[in-house]
């Protein structure tokens, strides 16, 4: 699943909202996710990111994050190929309003930095802006200032893949 996933960032795909198809030359978070889960067996895997989300949810093995720091404890069971997710990248309105989902890799040999595959509209990897999809750097701090009319994306947790043999 995870060279799937990291086999898609050699193909100069777009950040394509809506698709779930590398042949329309991008992909959306949601699409992305839906794509690699499908293509590596996974069943029933949802289309969009909030119903990933309650996928995973009602399987019962996800994990919140409350934490605002990188170091927390709570990222302490992270493993490669895990679901992560977000609320408040863009403006919905629907309950829960999860609307990002990426795939945890590990961390980057070099610098030890957790990192994620997926497909975004602007995140960084080593510091340097990337769009489309990639392997992208995962912090759990907010991506920008906190106000009361924008707060911002925010992490809300990881879960394992249901269906994913375990290890």
């Amino acid at each position: 699943m995870i060279d799937l996933a990291l086999s898609l960032t050699t193909q100069n795909l777009g950040y394509k909202y809506g698709s779930a198809d590398p042949a329309n030359g991008g992909m959306d978070c949601s699409g992305f996710i839906y794509y690699v889960l499908s293509q590596s067996g996974i069943k029933d895997v949802p289309r969009d990111a909030r119903e990933q989300y309650i996928w995973v949810r009602k399987r019962g093995n996800f994990q919140a994050v409350l934490a605002h720091r990188d170091d927390t404890f709570e990222l302490d069971a992270l493993k490669p190929g895990d679901l992560f997710f977000w609320t408040g990248t863009y403006s919905v309105n629907r309950d829960p309003d999860i609307t990002h989902t990426m795939i945890y890799l590990g961390r980057e040999k070099t610098t030890n930095q957790r990192i994620m595959v997926g497909a975004s509209d602007g995140r960084t990897y080593k510091g340097q802006s990337r769009f489309g999809v990639s392997v992208f750097d995962f912090k759990v701090s907010r991506l920008g200032p906190k106000s009361e009319k924008q707060p911002g994306p925010a992490f809300v947790g990881y879960a394992r893949i249901p269906g994913l043999r375990a290890e």
